[in-house]
């Protein structure tokens, strides 16, 4: 019993290993030494983890050298080694006894090192393999007993889970520092000012991805007809940037000479030639000079418009290559920088045009001052002139009447000869503005100085009006001003360009809705308002369930058909004055302002749940989505936009646990675990150790004789401060840290014994029920370990029942049908936990092999007053008995439940109104009366 006790405390600390930030060497050095200190006569025990090659090699065990040769220098050839490939293909473990009497392990080996019995388990979990497990001797048999295999089974279970966890932290934190990355690349791009500083932000951050810097960027220069020119260098380059763009000259490079760059520009994409020599497409006299080895083209695309492509060069002999991951993240970083450069470059040419408009404007102004002063000797005929000029030109006398204007004018006001315009008031073309330029010409020292406008509005003959930049100029006799001249131009263009660029800011380019910089806008404006006002508002966060599966199976072209007719659907649902955002991804927000009750907002939330229940139409697709709302309040959830929208955030994940369109709104521990849970965490790690678990028995009972007739196994905990603990409390956490695996196991055992002891004494049990979690399901010795259990306590299979919920039956349902036949073949009784509150399809319930449906106590409640209960249950016994199964009903607790079912030939029932569950010496007095005194 005492080593018993050691091997559960082996387990259990193991467990907690798994879950603490140990390395995985460290957590898979315990379970070497767990196995090599449980199997004395074992002389190695070594654990060998799969390479890119298919062979498995060393990675941690004891001893660390064997035979000179340290444990990393071992590997496992499959194609040698034939024990080795078949664990690999069966995930099963192999033991041999006598390798003289087997010719599958590697006979290098056997001879080698004189071993006599070998072992070889897998490392596995849910048909994943993740490396071997090598037990061996040195000329001494081990000698292996069926109960020390699966003990090592269970140790080598432990280095799966590890193995697992280790790969998934691995995953998060690779995801996680992506992420961060990206969100640094976003934020130092963001205030960068000048190209040149945009550039030196996207040259380090792709030097730290792919720990390269010889980075240069290519930009397209539309002036010289798309023709491809380097323009900038990483500063941490082995190259200078004189010698970088004084050996380019050497090479003309563009489009039409060059197919990387054409591949680039033309696709889009990214191209890796870890072999420049190899591969015809590079320009080969170029990378001779350069002294390049390798090659990747990282295209740079703003607005579906090429801007140029970025090139990081290979000058040393290793290996050029790179994940399909981290060419992503590269292409993500020069994606950001593209955004960023066009905008610098937009803004830089919308600078150069304003400066070349006012360098023209000021020509013309110089040059309609010379105009001028030379009608003031010619005649009025040489106006004329004036025609020639692309600007719109008229001008004005004293009592603001146009007295000429040149053609282009004309046609820019929608007149069709200029004589309609020809003393006619300026108020046609100006409207209201006419008096308060008057005040400004007479501010402005008797109109000496020329004023000019640059966002006005003139409007034509239709009464449309249009954006204009104009400068007015007096026309001068000597001293005396006779009149005005205007020089105008339309910049409708420009107006529209920097309108797109303004919506381009706020507005999602997939859907049309608000961004989430927007939305924050909006919603401070709305807090700001609350705090004056008193009023209350929401934020409702919401999530599509498996969207990530249309983009997989379908392609992201039908996602984004997707989410622009969610954003439709969820524009339609929200009263005017609502802001429906999209956060990115597959997540949206509605913001609801002027909040007067909670009901208001469940009134919205009810209308998005509606607008999912019809499905999407995706070309000749049909697909029905759900979406996980969450729900935060001011003031009653937070008082800032940051603080709102990330208490949404957390709602919408307790949404998710729920399948279905569900909605929660945020309380307080929804984003944190409380310090009670992690409390109660740590304390269930000791638990085991410290036998403070404890099994408490319920009886099971035949009604009509009054007998008990068998006993459900219950655990209990007996917390030394806290005094019992609810199932409901710790069970969950047991499960999620994979501690369920060892106390499920000790309580099988322990029941199987105690049973075994009833029995002596010459109770008539029929069987014990035991229940199984998913995560014991999912171990792949669960079979061995109950058969085990059995064998220990010298108990028939016959007497042990194991309950399983329906979810666990439907959730892998191939690997636990097998499993269930095994159990069901050894004699081991089965029955349905729960029967009814899950998903399964009463279809095939005809082809489990089960003995027992167990009526779940939520249908007994309120039978008399609830219709649907009752039918449920009578359904549920008549089912039984057509099948041939025994039924028993859980939760009975009133004489009306006994009633009820006994009339409905139920005979087998269990509950508080026969007995609660109790310790076992409670059950020993129970079981000597012999008979219930119910009535």
């Amino acid at each position: 019993m005492l080593k018993e006790q050691m091997r559960y405390s082996r387990l259990a600390h193991l467990t907690k290993l798994i879950n603490t930030k140990l390395e995985l060497r460290e957590v898979l050095e315990h379970v070497t030494t767990a196995i090599s200190e449980e199997i004395v006569q074992c002389d190695s025990v070594g654990i060998y983890l799969p390479q890119a090659d298919g062979t498995f090699r060393g990675y941690v065990g004891k001893p660390e050298v064997i035979n000179g040769w340290t444990l990393d220098m071992h590997v496992i050839d499959t194609e040698v080694d034939l024990l080795a490939k078949e664990v690999i293909d069966t995930k099963k473990t192999v033991y041999i006894p006598d390798t003289s009497m087997d010719n599958r392990p590697d006979p290098r080996a056997v001879q080698g090192f004189q071993i006599k019995s070998l072992l070889v388990l897998p490392i596995s979990f849910e048909q994943e393999l993740f490396g071997l497990v090598f037990l061996f001797d040195y000329g001494v048999p081990m000698n292996l007993t069926e109960s020390e295999i699966q003990t090592v089974e269970a140790y080598v279970n432990m280095a799966a889970v590890a193995i697992q966890n280790a790969r998934n932290l691995a995953h998060k934190e690779n995801l996680l520092a992506e992420k961060q990355l990206l969100l640094d690349v976003t934020r130092d791009l963001s205030m960068s000012s000048t190209l040149q500083e945009s550039l030196d932000r996207c040259f380090f951050y792709l030097g730290k991805v792919l720990e390269n810097y010889n980075i240069g960027v290519h930009l397209l220069d539309p002036i010289a007809e798309n023709k491809i020119k380097p323009a900038k260098l990483s500063k941490d380059s082995d190259w200078s940037e004189e010698d970088w763009i004084r050996t380019h000259s050497l090479v003309r490079i563009d489009e039409s000479n060059d197919p990387v760059f054409q591949e680039v520009i033309r696709t889009k994409k990214a191209v890796l030639i870890p072999d420049v020599f190899a591969d015809g497409r590079p320009n080969h006299e170029l990378c001779r000079q350069f002294g390049m080895k390798g090659l990747l083209m990282l295209p740079l695309v703003a607005m579906g418009e090429v801007l140029g492509a970025i090139a990081v060069v290979n000058l040393g002999e290793g290996d050029f290559v790179y994940s399909e991951a981290t060419l992503q993240l590269a292409q993500s970083i020069v994606d950001t920088t593209a955004s960023t450069l066009s905008n610098l470059l937009y803004m830089e040419k919308q600078e150069n045009i304003i400066q070349e408009r006012t360098s023209e404007i000021t020509v013309k102004n110089e040059e309609l001052e010379r105009v001028i002063a030379e009608l003031r000797q010619l005649s009025r005929e040489k106006e004329l002139i004036l025609n020639s000029a692309g600007e719109g030109i008229f001008g004005l006398d004293l009592d603001s009447r146009i007295t000429f204007c040149n053609p282009a004018g004309v046609a820019m006001l929608g007149y069709d000869k200029k004589n309609e315009l020809i003393g006619q008031p300026a108020c046609l073309v100006f409207k209201e503005k006419l008096a308060r330029m008057s005040d400004e010409a007479a501010a402005a020292s008797d109109g000496a100085r020329d004023r000019f406008y640059e966002d006005d509005k003139f409007y034509r003959k239709d009464g449309s009006g249009f954006p204009v930049e104009y400068v007015i100029s007096a026309i001068r006799e000597g001293d005396e001003i006779i009149g005005e001249v205007v020089t105008f131009k339309d910049i409708t263009q420009r107006k529209q360009m920097e309108e797109e660029i303004k919506y381009r800011a706020y507005f999602d380019s997939l859907t049309d809705l608000p961004n989430r910089l927007l939305l924050k806008d909006r919603l401070q404006q709305g807090l700001t308002h609350a705090q004056i006002t008193g009023e209350r508002l929401a934020v409702l966060y919401l999530d599509l369930d498996r969207f990530k599966f249309i983009n997989d199976s379908l392609g992201h072209s039908y996602g984004d058909l997707l989410l622009r007719d969610v954003a439709k659907r969820l524009s339609a649902c929200v009263p005017l004055g609502a802001t429906v955002s999209r956060q990115g991804g597959d997540e949206f927000t509605i913001f609801l302002p002027h909040i007067r009750t909670e009901d208001e907002v469940l009134e919205v939330v009810h209308q998005v749940v509606d607008a999912f229940s019809e499905p999407f139409q995706l070309m000749e697709n049909e697909i029905y989505m759900k979406a996980s709302i969450g729900i935060s309040l001011y003031p009653d959830h937070g008082d800032t936009t940051e603080t709102l929208i990330k208490n949404a955030d957390a709602a919408m994940y307790k949404s998710k646990e729920i399948s279905g369109s569900s909605y929660h709104f945020f309380r307080a521990g929804m984003d944190v675990r409380t310090i009670e849970s992690i409390k109660l965490e740590n304390d269930l790690y000791k638990a085991l150790d410290q036998e403070e678990l404890v099994i408490y028995y319920q009886p099971q009972i035949d009604y009509p004789t009054r007998r008990i007739v068998g006993v459900e196994a219950l655990l209990r905990w007996n917390h030394p401060a806290r005094g019992m603990i609810s199932p409901d409390q710790f069970i969950p956490i047991a499960e999620e840290t994979a501690l369920i695996i060892p106390i499920g196991e000790w309580v099988l055992k322990k029941a199987c014994v105690q049973i075994k002891q009833w029995l002596k004494r010459g109770y008539p049990l029929n069987s014990i029920s035991v229940n199984l979690s998913a995560r014991q399901f999912e171990q792949n010795n669960l079979f061995s370990l109950v058969k085990n259990a059995l064998s220990e306590a010298d108990l028939t299979p016959g007497h042990l029942q194991l309950e399983l919920t329906e979810n666990l039956i439907i959730k892998n349902r191939e690997q636990t049908l097998k499993t269930m036949k095994e159990l069901k073949s050894s004699g081991i009784k089965i029955a349905i936990d729960d029967f009814g509150t899950g998903y399964s399809s009463l279809g095939y319930l005809k082809s489990l092999p089960i003995d027992t449906l167990k009526i779940d106590k939520s249908f007994l409640q309120g039978i008399s007053s609830e219709e649907d209960n009752a039918a449920i249950t009578q359904t549920i016994i008549t089912l039984a008995r057509n099948l041939n199964l025994n039924v028993i009903a859980e939760g009975v607790e009133t004489r009306e439940h006994v009633q009820f079912l006994s009339e409905r030939g139920c005979r087998l029932m269990q509950g508080y109104y026969f007995s609660p569950p109790m310790p076992a010496e409670d059950f020993i007095r129970l079981m000597d009366r012999n008979i219930l005194e119910v009535e």
